[in-house]
Order: C-alpha cells, then structure tokens, then sequence
C-alpha cells in the first residue's frame, strides 16, 4: 500500500482531471498509474454510513452530494455497480423511504448491507430492496456476498455462519470473491466483533480477494490477516469520523489484479491505494 504523503509527493507531478469540479477521474503517479478502461473487467464503488435522518447533521445535502459524485464517475469511468455498505438511516425506520429516494437517484445499479443504525425488521427490509439481510449475487466470474451484522436493536452479531459456508462453497470455483459487511469481525478496532469462525472461513477460501467493511467512521485503509484484505471507507455521514465524506473505487483488472483506492472528493488525489495481486 502506498502512503498518503508518498502518493500526494509524486502525484503532483503529473495529475490530470476529468469531469467537474475536483471529482478525481483519472490521474497518474510515479508509483501507481490508473489502469486503461480496456484493461478493467469489473468497477464498482463503495461508500457506508450515511445516517439519514440523523439529528444536527446535513444529511439530506451530504446524500445529494454523494450520489452526484458517484454519478459523476459513473459518467466518465463506468460503474457495474455500487455498494451502501451499512447505517443507511440512523434509528428511526420512518427514514427507511428517504433514504431509498436518495440512493435511487444513483445511474448505476447498487446494493445495500444492513448496518446496526438500520433499525427495521428484515420484511420492511426485503420490501424495500428486493433481497434479505443477507444476499449473494455474481457478476460474470465474479462473486459477491452481502452479509448481515447486527440484529433489528442495533446489537453487533456475527453473520448467519451456515449461509455463509454454503455460499463460499458455492462460488468457490469463480475466479473472483468479494464479501460486503458493515462490521468487522475482529476486534482490532474500537467497534469491530470477534467472530473466529468467519475468520477461519475467510482465510480458506482460496478465491476471496476483499472484504469491505463499513461501521468504523474513523477508518478509511486496510487490515490484513490470513493472507486476506479487509477494507474501509471512512463515512459519507453521521456526527463523528474522518474529517471528510468519501468514497471507495475498486477496479478487477483483466490480468487478475485488484486495484483499489480511497477517494476524498474535495481533494485532487486519492487518500491511499492497494494493488492485490493474483
């Protein structure tokens, strides 16, 4: 992974933007090199932990905003698909409606996980979008699992562990696995949940390139562990966290390697970035 402060160095050397206002599109560094579309198989961006409806928080403007970023770089750099990963609305359900009205105006198809803020019986939830707490879904040779992390109190718990073994035995033979849940399950951060069995899981399966996580406002890198990729994003809302609202990008290239990066709109480089090899 590449630091922020080496990336800021060498990217003011030979940046270049595309699309409005300071949204990055396409940049180039002496360490990393954003690849040609040709080369990109698959694209999709993450962002969690909007709080809709949250009090004292702008959260109807900071959900305009993000979905016109995300629309932006669908415009110019083509999405698959995004993900909402987790605390779509704070609390009250009543916001459960709003909050899909924000996301729908979104140009890419996208995803939601339920996250422990997302206090709505899992009805309301299918209802709503279509699939349960916990979801699966692949795209070409690419697999995805949605899995849930907290009960309908807010009360963190680690997934349904049968679903998840028979869904990681399923798309086994897919060339890529990525799983989406808003909570970590190790506790090496503030709100993370030991979940050992998953862990075990995890560092198994052969074919699992990421997991991306949600939750922890005040994280936007990487952890490892069992050879294994775990991912944050910081928070596009919510009262506390990184002093920024961001977002996500990942590319699955056509050689196998995943490339993915941190993006804080407002500046004109990513926050960080992380290549995982085949």
């Amino acid at each position: 992974m590449i630091s922020r402060r080496t990336f800021l160095g060498n990217s003011l050397k030979s940046i270049a933007l595309i699309g409005i206002g300071n949204t990055l599109q396409s940049f180039s560094a002496d360490d990393f090199i954003l690849p040609a579309p040709e080369d990109v198989l698959l694209r999709f961006a993450l962002v969690s932990d909007g709080h809709y409806g949250q009090k004292d928080t702008p959260y109807g403007d900071t959900h305009r905003q993000m979905a016109d970023w995300l629309n932006t770089l669908h415009t110019s750099r083509k999405l698959d698909f995004a993900v909402v990963n987790g605390d779509l609305f704070h609390d009250n359900p009543a916001f459960l409606p709003e909050v899909k009205t924000a996301w729908d105006r979104l140009n890419m198809k996208y995803y939601v996980t339920h996250g422990n803020h997302d206090q709505t019986p899992e009805t309301n939830w299918e209802q709503t979008f279509g699939y349960g707490w916990h979801h699966d879904f692949a795209v070409n040779d690419n697999a995805f699992l949605i899995l849930n992390t907290a009960d309908i109190a807010g009360k963190y718990i680690c997934p349904d562990l049968d679903w998840t073994a028979r869904k990681l035995e399923q798309y086994k033979k897919h060339k890529h696995l990525f799983v989406f849940m808003h909570i970590t399950p190790f506790k090496w951060t503030d709100n993370g949940i030991d979940c050992p069995e998953l862990q075990a899981m995890f560092s198994k399966q052969a074919n699992l390139r990421a997991v991306f996580h949600g939750h922890d406002h005040d994280q936007d890198s990487v952890k490892q562990h069992g050879n294994k990729h775990y991912f944050f994003d910081g928070h596009l809302g919510g009262n506390w966290g990184k002093p920024y609202h961001g977002y996500r990008t990942v590319e699955v290239l056509k050689n196998g390697t995943v490339l993915t990066w941190q993006v804080n709109p407002n500046e004109k480089t990513p926050v960080n970035n992380t290549r995982i090899k085949k």
